[in-house]
């Protein structure tokens, strides 16, 4: 059966029945010049990179919790408050991403500018990423780049999970030079260093580009005439330049508690996690969007302008995002991440090159999605940069509890669930707030008598109960209170005295009454032998 492929290569025979006979066929061809729709492209990647430029405050919800770790980690040794109050075991592992590129960040331009730079880089590097995978694959950039651009800003990143996007962003990179660099003797010694530093920013980066090249590779052998079985084995031999890391992925999972575990209602939990593959800011918007970029590969797969180099991983990473628990290695959302990624692979697959009008229209959500988050980030930073000023009242060294109010049932997520992490970071203060789990973070809470960590912070509510702070265990061992809701709290605890209120804030400080001694017991009156 012979097809017609895009961008003019020769037609390549396949076996008819085929699992790729659905898919358009290519041969790999030198990238042409540089044209309008590729300069396009990267402007939208710089575009995304918006919601922080143009922000004080990034409104990722554990950004400030990043921010809090990095602060003891380059404080360490150096710093008796902070050395006081929190130990740091430092643990090569498949998540170190931004970890260690806060290092010479942190140096060169201190620490919270340094954050947003890595802020700044995510989204950059992943458009230009889409960008490189595209060109390898086509010579061109075409409609599929531009719709995936409206996955760069997903959940993952919006709630700030660093080290993930960060791998992601590298993982298109290294698969465009995957195929590029297809027949060169030394592309396996080459990729041995690139898995490993992939696997050390984020473990489940690591594993998408596993099954990007799996997938590629599959389908290349499989259109050049093997069999089906022949096709997988050698797939999967392939992919052994990567597999340096497995042994440590292993003996991590097995040390943190509760490494393996889907949750509660996992079902129910899977179907909202595809529901709310793109949630940001706007219900309606979102499911729309996600509606949209599930249909068009579908359509795209009819039509025969599916490619399947890029469709079969992203077939694969949505298996896995059924397959996977929800906590995997001591981490959350594994499958809920996975969602997007295989939304975005989907649409970077479709292979076609339309009219200006529909080139233009295809960016539409990206833009769209990109002012909603800009505007909402840029609301919520002013009103953080209000909150903050708390600080200016709390002394270096004090304890802080952090509570903080989020509704269940409201679409946007929620940004201030670790505002109180800025404590640690502008004060040298001991917080509730942190990501200090022992077995599973790398910081960890050694102060006498405090034990709280993240989610001590969280009252997760209906809309019909109210935060009551009455009994809130942190503020009884802390000298200061500070508190996010929309609502305030129905009950305070005893001894708190609001020193600082913004709208939705307020920190109080904690009067701690003296402890009642008892009263001391008279000495025994020893017995007085009678005289004979």
């Amino acid at each position: 059966m012979r097809r017609r492929p895009c961008g003019g290569a020769p037609p390549v025979t396949t076996p008819r029945g085929s699992m790729a006979s659905a898919f358009p066929k290519y041969r790999p061809s030198q990238p042409p010049p540089r044209d309008a729709w590729y300069w396009a492209a990267v402007l939208l990647a710089f575009v995304a990179t918006l919601p922080p430029l143009l922000t004080l405050y990034p409104m990722m919800t554990d950004y400030p919790a990043h921010l809090a770790r990095w602060h003891v980690m380059l404080e360490r040794g150096t710093n008796p408050v902070l050395d006081g109050y929190y130990g740091f075991r430092w643990a090569w592992s498949g998540n170190l991403g931004a970890d260690l590129l806060i290092f010479p960040l942190a140096a060169l331009f201190g620490l919270e500018t340094g954050g947003k730079i890595i802020l700044v880089m995510i989204p950059l590097l992943t458009g230009l990423g889409l960008i490189s995978v595209e060109r390898a694959l086509r010579g061109r950039v075409g409609i599929g780049t531009l719709l995936a651009m409206g996955t760069i800003w997903s959940p993952a990143l919006l709630m700030g999970f660093m080290n993930f996007t960060l791998s992601l962003a590298l993982v298109l990179f290294a698969f465009a030079f995957w195929v590029r660099s297809e027949g060169k003797k030394w592309r396996g010694a080459a990729f041995v260093p690139i898995g490993l530093i992939i696997w050390l920013c984020h473990q489940s980066g690591w594993g998408v580009l596993g099954v990007m090249v799996f997938a590629y590779e599959c389908h290349r052998l499989h259109v050049a005439g093997h069999s089906r079985f022949e096709s997988i084995w050698r797939a999967v031999l392939a992919t052994v330049p990567l597999w340096l890391p497995i042994v440590p992925t292993i003996l991590a999972g097995q040390q943190a508690p509760a490494s393996f575990s889907y949750g509660r209602r996992a079902l129910l939990s899977k179907w909202i996690f595809w529901k709310t593959a793109l949630r940001d800011q706007r219900g309606y918007l979102d499911v729309a969007t996600v509606c949209l970029f599930v249909a068009l590969p579908v359509l795209a797969l009819f039509t025969k302008k599916l490619d399947g180099r890029l469709a079969w991983s992203a077939l694969l990473i949505a298996m896995l995002a059924l397959v996977v628990p929800r906590h995997l290695g001591g981490g959350d959302y594994a499958d809920y991440r996975l969602v997007a990624v295989a939304i975005m692979l989907g649409l970077l697959s479709i292979d076609f090159r339309p009219p200006a009008f529909s080139m233009a229209l295809a960016a539409g959500p990206f833009l769209i999605r990109i002012a909603v988050t800009t505007l909402a980030w840029k609301s919520h930073s002013l009103a953080t940069a209000e909150m903050v000023k708390a600080l200016d009242l709390v002394p270096r060294g004090a304890r802080v509890a952090y509570a903080f109010e989020e509704v269940s049932g409201l679409w946007p997520i929620p940004p201030n669930g670790h505002i109180g992490s800025y404590a640690t970071v502008r004060r040298d203060a001991l917080t509730n707030c942190n990501f200090a789990i022992p077995g599973v973070h790398m910081l960890q809470v050694k102060a006498p008598g405090w034990s709280y960590a993240d989610p001590s912070q969280r009252y997760l509510l209906r809309k019909q109960q109210r935060v009551d702070l009455k009994n809130f265990a942190p503020a009884y061992k802390a000298d200061f209170l500070w508190y996010y809701g929309a609502r305030p709290p129905v009950g305070m605890p005893e001894g708190a005295q609001v020193i600082f209120r913004t709208q939705n804030t307020f920190l109080a400080r904690m009067h701690h009454p003296e402890p009642v001694l008892p009263e001391p017991e008279a000495p025994p009156v020893p017995a007085v032998k009678a005289a004979k």
